[in-house]
């Protein structure tokens, strides 16, 4: 359920992939003991593809349950690849770095605060959630300030009351703060977790990982 990882002495472990409840998105040259304890830990599938030619995943994929966002970027071998598990939207325009603008699970999600509104509509619509657009400590780049399961929401320690205050009129889940990495507060870049488990970046402290036991539901 629990566990710290790098890579390669690199503990933004989110940056370089994108996990939901049944599958991880890996680049194909990750090593495999970074790819084996998401699947062990996570309990997913490894779907091992690079996004915009890129090893930068967790930046540039986000989604939930129902579909996968990314950038109109992505190559047509890459879309085949991620349409073999989900139906994929395609953003347009310069705000396109989806797992950077984008934070979502089942329930919810919360979109960069410039994205035009028919497009935070859109995506709305095609996760089949409740969306706002929103920043987290004053951090626009939203899928990097936080991180959502659907058993949580953990959000960047300077989230003041009036952003968690907008999450919390549009989904009924613990939302709290906390940081990872001995005081990152861009919890996306070193925390991988859905309602099965978590993993975090190797900085990441006891004190650290009690929050995310704590906010994700992981305590006994």
């Amino acid at each position: 359920m629990t566990g710290t990882i790098d890579l390669s002495g690199d503990p933004n472990i989110g940056v370089y992939a994108r996990v939901f409840e049944d599958v991880a998105i890996v680049h194909p040259e990750m090593p495999e003991e970074f790819t084996g304890t998401l699947a062990e830990e996570l309990d997913v599938d490894i779907v091992a593809t690079p996004i915009q030619e890129s090893t930068i995943i967790g930046s540039l994929v986000a989604g939930n349950s129902q579909g996968l966002v990314v950038s109109s970027l992505v190559t047509p071998d890459e879309l085949a690849i991620l349409e073999e598990y989900r139906d994929v939207l395609l953003l347009e325009g310069s705000i396109n770095a989806a797992g950077n603008v984008i934070l979502a699970n089942d329930y919810v999600a919360a979109i960069h605060p410039d994205m035009a509104i028919d497009v935070v509509e859109e995506i709305g619509s095609f996760l089949s959630v409740p969306v706002v657009r929103l920043s987290l400590g004053g951090i626009k780049t939203i899928g990097m300030a936080g991180c959502a399961t659907n058993t949580g929401i953990l959000v960047h320690p300077r989230a003041n009351e009036t952003e968690i205050a907008a999450l919390e009129r549009v989904v009924d889940l613990p939302i709290g703060i906390g940081s990872v990495n001995m005081g990152s507060g861009l919890i996306g870049t070193g925390l991988l977790a859905n309602s099965k488990g978590y993993v975090a970046g190797s900085f990441t402290s006891g004190f650290e990982l009690g929050r995310i036991e704590e906010v994700f539901g992981f305590l006994e």
